[in-house]
């Protein structure tokens, strides 16, 4: 049988094509977007889809964990569960999508944009397609058709940048530089004055396209809805609902009030909201990481549930993120100076909050795996209440320290808000859930890799390390923690991966 945590990073890995290798290739058109638009034109593009990745957990409301809980049900029928997953998403994406395009004038005027109500209707459609596709996503999950996963969000991501780069290069390229026919018939599809929309219109396409794709997955729908299960599902869902939410305000709250919060004149604050997302863009493959090993562990962690004693496996699993995780939090910090090149020049000013939102969104990472506990033994109000005191301190913290710190003081938030989510939901799992954490191993790690980029800091201030020499110092310093690691680790990693 194979051994459950290389299983498990299999699954990783896969999804990991899917969404880093996708989303490094969607992560170059940052350096586009920072050198074709403005800083304020930019903070459009940020603040709008902080509020759709608030608005999909909305959309969402849970589902797709109550799918996987219902499905290893063995009491219950998986097709059955799937299509009231399914039906129940379809139409309440339906009918808030539709409640938003009516009401796109009045939305659009409330967020500052007057006079481009269109941006709402193309946003209400993005959503109700991607929560459309959450339940088909969330079955070649539990499915383990991870293949099959990634080739759908490829073409997602692919089709998204290609139209990006078709709209915002090509087109203006082939209308300013080559004209004629061509040109003429360019002009038909293309119009200068929609700007940072086209951004908008090629997510939208890429989202329905993605739907279209998934079509073959609702084949495993049955031809009724079980009103009984579905009582039972939005039941364990609703409270995830909440946690959902909570983690959407920690995830996305500074972005959303950073232009109202910030004590300078309105295209100032467009423009540090601009700055500020940008260089949140720079924390992108701790995010991936997260996402991609999400996406396997969920299933993982509710299949092997069933084991007689599934926690120590739990643990090992913990202990190995944090590894991975710290790894990937020093090759940004010690090699930022390469990263940075990624946004333009003009937003290299909010740098200094990169290394902070990394540890933030590690601890992100750490929260998730601690989660498990009231996810397997149904206390979802529980972790509703962890959720929500971390949205607490979020927007305490952000309303506090942005007029006095800017976008530092979100930052700090963000970290803040996560660490304290991890450290409550360690405590809760040890009377509900105990699960035996390698706890000092893994601060330990978490400390090494924080006290490296201290060191790093402190050093790389001096003259002596300028140019080459500062990254061989980086490169040192690396490699250092990757000995360690793997001097106290070595007995388990010829274990796991022999």
């Amino acid at each position: 049988m194979l051994n459950p945590i290389k299983q498990l990073a299999g699954q990783t890995a896969i999804y990991g094509l899917s969404s880093i290798v996708g989303r490094l290739l969607n992560y170059l058109l940052v350096p586009l977007y920072t050198r074709i638009f403005l800083p304020q034109e930019y903070g459009i593009v940020t603040e709008l889809y902080a509020y759709a990745g608030f608005l999909l957990v909305v959309y969402t409301y849970g589902m797709e964990t109550a799918f996987f809980r219902y499905t290893e049900d063995k009491g219950e029928n998986s097709r059955q569960v799937f299509s009231n997953a399914f039906f129940s998403l379809f139409f309440t994406s339906v009918i808030v999508s539709g409640l938003f395009i009516f009401f796109q004038q009045p939305i659009a005027e409330w967020l500052g944009y007057p006079g481009r109500s269109r941006y709402i209707v193309w946003f209400a459609l993005i959503l109700g397609f991607d929560a459309a596709a959450a339940i088909p996503f969330a079955y070649l999950r539990q499915q383990q058709k991870a293949k099959r996963f990634a080739f759908v969000k490829l073409t997602n991501i692919g089709l998204n940048i290609g139209l990006n780069l078709f709209f915002l290069l090509l087109c203006p390229y082939l209308i300013n530089h080559v004209g004629g026919p061509l040109a003429e018939l360019v002009s038909v599809i293309y119009y200068p004055s929609v700007g940072v929309g086209y951004i908008f219109i090629a997510n939208l396409t890429a989202s329905l396209v993605t739907f279209l794709l998934l079509l073959p997955e609702l084949s495993y729908l049955r031809g009724y809805f079980d009103t009984a299960l579905w009582k039972r599902m939005i039941t364990y869902a609703m409270p995830l609902l909440l946690v959902g939410l909570a983690g959407t305000v920690n995830e996305m709250f500074d972005r959303m009030m950073l232009k109202r919060f910030l004590p300078y004149d309105q295209e100032t604050n467009q423009s540090m909201l601009g700055e500020y997302g940008a260089c949140y863009k720079l924390s992108v493959l701790m995010t991936l990481f997260i996402q991609a090993y999400r996406f396997a562990a969920e299933p993982f962690f509710f299949s092997h549930a069933k084991l007689n004693d599934p926690k120590p496996l739990y643990a090992k699993t913990m202990k190995f993120f944090v590894i991975v995780g710290s790894l990937i939090f020093l090759v940004i910090t010690l090699y930022l100076d390469i990263f940075k090149y990624f946004i333009g020049e003009k937003y290299h000013e909010g740098l200094e909050v990169v290394p902070i939102l990394l540890m933030a969104n590690l601890f992100l990472g750490i929260y998730f795996n601690l989660s498990i506990w009231y996810k397997l033994t149904d206390r979802t109000m529980l972790g509703a209440a962890v959720a929500i005191g971390g949205s607490v301190i979020t927007v305490g913290l952000n309303i506090w320290w942005i007029p006095i710190f800017g976008y530092m003081g979100s930052a700090w938030a963000t970290l803040i808000c996560y660490v304290f989510m991890a450290v409550a939901s360690y405590f809760m799992s040890k009377k509900y859930y105990p699960i035996p954490y390698p706890l000092k191993r893994i601060l330990s790690y978490l400390l090494l890799a924080i006290g490296i980029f201290f060191v790093f800091r402190e050093l790389s201030s001096f003259a002596l390390f300028t140019g080459m020499s500062t990254y061989l110092l980086s490169t040192v310093l690396l490699i250092s923690f990757l000995s360690v690691i793997g001097y106290f680790e070595r007995n388990e990693i010829r274990d796991q991966w022999a």
